[in-house]
């Protein structure tokens, strides 16, 4: 009975002996893994302490500046469409007038080198009946921009122009000929107010204006196009035309560094 006892009592004393030591075992593993988070967490602490100097911080703003200004050229597109069963017919037919119109508006002090040839189109024309292809013959549209700088002389050009038989007459615009001062005028406009969005940003939000470490600009001009003759340009009336302003836009950005 008694060596019975000393055998249970053995046994007890090896499992406890195994259980102390995997407690252990386990106390020590779980302080290690605490020690590499606690590691891992103060890096990230002194990481983001150090993020002023080592990854500076920025702002970017934007802004609009307009100026209107007085158009100083016109442009607008004379063209001419022809139709003819053979191609000579419709090629014929179509340099005939548009020489015509071409003389007429050189007639009026237009200079060459105000007028270019903007589209020249031939092409066969067709019909189609009960599923069938039927040839109807040949199209030929021919058109030219005509620089305007006297704007007296714009309904004169047009009027003309349709009297010798110029049917495509439209794209009517103005614009400004050389828009660099008005555009010039227009990006100060637009910084002037960037400057003044970033101070007020950086007074509300309680950070100071470094310097500027980057600049882009969007510009566009818009003109105003004023009508559309085509088909409907009445041949000896003169169109009145009032030009109104053009308008040129440039957007910027600036991107300050702040701290």
């Amino acid at each position: 009975m008694t060596e019975l006892i000393l055998v249970v009592c053995g046994n007890y004393m090896d499992e406890k002996k195994q259980f102390e030591i995997s407690n252990r075992l386990y106390v020590l593993v779980g302080i290690l893994l605490a020690a590499i988070v606690f590691f891992m967490a103060m890096r990230i602490i002194a990481d983001f302490s150090a993020l002023p100097e080592n990854f500076p911080r920025e702002i970017t703003v934007t802004a609009e500046g307009k100026v209107f200004t007085a158009p100083d050229i016109a442009t607008v597109k004379i063209g001419v469409k022809s139709e003819g069963k053979e191609i000579s017919a419709a090629v014929s037919d179509n340099n005939k007038k548009l020489k015509e119109a071409l003389e007429s508006i050189r007639g009026l002090g237009i200079e060459e080198k105000d007028i270019k040839t903007a589209k020249y189109d031939l092409y066969p024309r067709y019909d189609y009946k009960e599923g069938e292809r039927i040839f109807k013959g040949y199209e030929l549209n021919q058109e030219i921009i005509v620089k305007i700088r006297d704007f007296e002389k714009i309904g004169s050009v047009i009027g003309a122009s349709a009297e010798k038989g110029a049917n495509l007459i439209g794209d009517l615009a103005f614009a400004v000929d050389d828009p660099e001062g008005a555009k010039e005028e227009a990006i100060k406009k637009a910084i002037e107010k960037a400057k003044a969005k970033a101070e007020f940003i950086a007074q509300e939000s309680g950070f100071e204006l470094v310097k500027v470490i980057n600049f882009f600009e969007e510009s566009s001009e818009f003109p105003e196009f004023i009508g559309r003759g085509g088909e409907k340009a009445i041949a000896g009336e003169a169109p009145i035309i009032q030009p109104g302003e053009s308008e040129i836009a440039v957007r910027i950005g600036l991107t300050y560094r702040i701290r």
